[in-house]
């Protein structure tokens, strides 16, 4: 009989990961993310606008109406990042993310990184990368792992 061939935990929760972000609202870039601790998920998130506040697929996108490039000026935007989305989420229902691992489709812009570290999380694997130099630069500074995983679906667990 033949081993049981299985993702590793990485691949595992990237897939998830991904799947988390087909709920996104967001008319340029569809993003998920999940916080994990010890093998298990606290929360995740996707990026759209707010609980209760109509998405851009119903309005239209401001910052392309105004011509912003991508990474800039994240407050012309109705939405709220992923990875902001599955911190406020894990607040809101009280999960502790204090030495979590963060799982996202894309490495966080300036400001989730703020947020990030502010949160304790430790851990960052991501699959693709983001015009934001100065993310990187504040992750490393203050300690957080920052890992890319090109592809989810290659990687397998011997």
């Amino acid at each position: 009989m033949d081993a049981l061939i299985r993702p590793s935990w990485e691949t595992y929760f990237m897939d998830i990961t991904c799947l988390v972000a087909k709920r996104s609202t967001c008319l340029r870039r569809a993003v998920g993310a999940v916080i994990v601790k010890d093998r298990r998920i606290l929360a995740t998130g996707y990026n759209g606008a707010p609980s209760h506040v109509r998405h851009c697929e119903e309005v239209g996108c401001l910052r392309d109406q105004l011509a912003v490039p991508s990474g800039e000026r994240h407050e012309l935007c109705r939405g709220i990042h992923a990875e902001q989305n599955a911190i406020i989420q894990a607040a809101y229902h009280g999960a502790s993310i204090k030495s979590a691992d963060l799982f996202c489709t894309n490495q966080p812009c300036s400001i989730c990184a703020k947020m990030i570290i502010n949160a304790g999380i430790v851990r960052i694997v991501y699959q693709s990368g983001y015009a934001d130099p100065l993310a990187i630069e504040m992750l490393e500074e203050a300690g957080v792992d920052l890992i890319q995983l090109k592809s989810s679906h290659s990687e397998v667990r011997p």
